[in-house]
């Protein structure tokens, strides 16, 4: 993916990669990554939505704050669908 990370963005980037796994991600940050990676909206189940290129992703929002476990991993899981790793951030 061909998109300009500024230090914020790569910070979390690389949270999220992190081992072992960062329990101190806050959702907004999350939200402010996806909105830089593409068009970010809400489902009629109320998940956050992704949208870039043809493709749409969705997550579900966190209970509090952070991220649990489950959820970092998705992220995880999302971002290198999009190539976005702490390497090329």
């Amino acid at each position: 993916m061909d998109v300009k990370l500024d230090h914020h963005h790569r910070l979390t980037v690389t949270k999220i990669f992190r081992h072992p796994l960062s329990h101190n991600i806050q959702w907004h940050d999350v939200m402010a990554l996806l909105e830089r990676l593409g068009e970010v909206g809400e489902s009629h189940r109320g998940n956050v939505t992704l949208a870039v290129g043809g493709d749409v992703h969705s997550l579900g929002h966190p209970q509090g704050r952070d991220l649990n476990e489950e959820q970092v991993i998705k992220v995880r899981h999302l971002l290198a669908a999009l190539k976005v790793v702490p390497e090329a951030a």
